[in-house]
């Protein structure tokens, strides 16, 4: 479970999650409509990776390259597809992620109930702490 309470993750690492999830939604565009003519389509998209991704697995392509979590602020689990499915489409709409508090909370996160953590660094498989 994540620590609500640990600091949050850089605005740098958050922009670089988001770049990676925009550039694979324009890519997937592109498999039905282009994206370039028809500008709401990689916002749909990305809209239903955000709502697939988050809700199911706490984390997008962008954010696991980033090593960041999307999950609940009150519990730390994961928030569900109809949250994420807000969160993103909140999102989408930019100014709502613009508007941030001390935590770095969106108002698309407040809304969602959700927050975004560092993943927690993981030790190797087979070592000791050192005593």
């Amino acid at each position: 479970m994540a620590d609500p309470t640990s600091p949050p993750p850089s605005l740098a690492r958050r922009f670089g999650a988001l770049s990676i999830d925009w550039i694979l939604c324009l890519l997937a565009t592109n498999l039905y409509a282009d994206p370039i003519a028809d500008g709401w389509a990689p916002v749909l998209t990305l809209i239903v990776v955000y709502g697939f991704f988050i809700g199911l697995f706490a984390q997008t392509p962008g954010m696991w390259v980033c090593r960041l979590r999307c999950v609940g602020y009150a519990d730390g689990g994961r928030i569900g597809i109809l949250r994420a499915l807000l969160r993103g489409a909140l999102l989408g709409l930019v100014i709502p992620a613009l508007i941030m508090d001390d935590r770095k909370r969106g108002l698309h996160d407040r809304a969602a109930g959700s927050i975004v953590l560092p993943v927690p660094p993981t030790r190797p498989t087979g070592s000791e702490p050192a005593r």
